[in-house]
């Protein structure tokens, strides 16, 4: 009996029969829509009515993934000018963008302000100029907040934490008599309405994140009290829930984190405040990955080394951070089909990428199905900061991106961004 393949072995059945990668087009970013749709679903399905999910835009920046993830009832966290205008392109009315860089500059804010797009102010000088511009537009249906460090520690990788003593990232609460200085601010101002944090990221454990949204609540609260009158509306809890890299399972999964913060801050989970969250990689990363081909093997020092076309230019985190940032691969014949310790020799090996530096590597010593010339390699989980990157679009050549929409044999891959080959750069110098 034929074993029934994978959702992702159709994938690459489909995009190698499609002709998708060649000679000339040797790296592609996948994204699959069906599974994207359903990671939305179950997140919306784990939180009560008054929760509101936007995507933070930095984790995948592409404009046809954002119209399906609005489509599918989602809003839009944008942490630049550019992002904003990716937002916009995609569909996202101003009333469902957050705007929450920590470097605004006045132009970002009147654009904001004028245009009705919601903020969380970083600091006090930002405050100052908010305090003019206000001015201008009295009658802005913009939801102004803060966001603040509630000060509470690091997770697991120091880098992408944002809740240490000294991070860069809000205001600190616990700083001298910052939290009272906080709370008149608010009283002062009417039209501040909403309060911020974000304490989750890649190795945050949930009852650290939890503890950082009890922070803001507790804070909320206290602040109606003062002013006499619930002015503080909207929690906005960031996202930050990690994502296992490890293997196929979801976890920790959007219910897991619902029941923590349920048990931490139950006033959440009533009507009292609308709750937004700004999830990014936990909603993309496991509806994407990296197809790459094999363009030569070699042994070195008792080593297998395996020379592909991903590497730093689009695994960037990967190839400078191994150990925060690990990566799955997994080998396929040219014909598709996935390579296993049934087929194949295991041994030892290095998966390199194709930048002249010694730690291009996406995994070293791995124990792999032995890789040989023009088999693919597929990358997991990267559906998110990694082929939809900034900073790969200047290089050389460009990855090519598609969607992946329907099942078996009416899957439909559709080319979303195509890639520039070397002719290519020669015909436009």
């Amino acid at each position: 009996m034929q074993k029934t393949m994978s959702r992702k072995q159709q994938i690459v059945n489909s995009a190698i029969n499609a002709n998708i990668i060649d000679d000339s087009l040797t790296v592609i970013g996948i994204m699959d829509l069906d599974g994207l749709q359903k990671t939305v679903q179950r997140a919306y399905a784990a939180f009560p009515d008054n929760f509101f999910h936007t995507f933070a835009v930095k984790a995948n920046a592409l404009v046809k993934v954002l119209a399906s993830l609005r489509k599918y009832g989602m809003g839009a966290e944008v942490a630049s000018p550019g992002e904003l205008l990716i937002a916009r392109s995609a569909g996202f009315e101003a009333k469902d963008i957050i705007f929450d860089s920590p470097a605004k500059t006045m132009a970002d804010l009147r654009t904001c302000i004028k245009h009705d797009i919601s903020i969380n102010i970083d600091n006090l000088q930002e405050l100052a100029r908010i305090d003019n511009i206000i001015k201008e537009f009295p009658d802005t249906q913009s939801i102004i907040g803060f966001r603040v460090n509630p000060q509470i520690g690091s997770g697991q990788i120091a880098s992408t934490s944002t809740a240490t003593a000294t991070s860069k990232f809000g205001y600190a609460l616990a700083d001298g008599d910052n939290r009272q200085q906080l709370m008149n601010i608010y009283k002062q101002r009417p039209w501040l309405k909403s309060i911020h944090t974000h304490t989750g990221s890649q190795g945050c454990e949930l009852a650290l994140m939890a503890s950082g949204v009890k922070v803001i609540t507790d804070l909320a609260e206290e602040i109606n009290a003062v002013i006499g009158q619930q002015q503080v509306v909207r929690l906005d809890i960031g996202g930050g829930l990690p994502v296992n890299f490890a293997s196929e399972e979801v976890t920790p999964s959007f219910q897991e984190y619902a029941d923590i913060l349920k048990a931490t801050v139950p006033l959440l989970f009533t009507d009292k405040y609308q709750v937004k969250t700004e999830f990014g990689r936990a909603i993309v990363a496991k509806n994407g990955v990296i197809i790459t081909r094999v363009e030569y093997t070699k042994n070195s020092g008792g080593r297998h080394i395996a020379i592909t076309h991903a590497g730093a230019q689009v695994l960037t985190r990967t190839a400078f951070l191994p150990k925060s940032w690990p990566l799955r691969v997994t080998g396929y014949l040219p014909t598709g089909e996935e390579r296993t310790a049934d087929n194949s020799e295991l041994v030892a090996t290095d998966v390199a990428g194709p930048c002249c530096f010694a730690g291009d590597l996406i995994c070293v010593n791995q124990t792999l199905p032995k890789l040989a010339e023009n088999d693919y390699v597929m990358v997991h989980d990267t559906g998110g900061y990694y082929f939809s990157n900034h900073f790969d679009y200047n290089s050389l050549p460009r990855v090519a991106v598609y969607t992946v929409c329907g099942e078996d044999e009416a899957l439909q891959i559709e080319c979303i961004r195509q890639a520039d080959t070397i002719a290519d750069v020669l015909r436009k110098m």
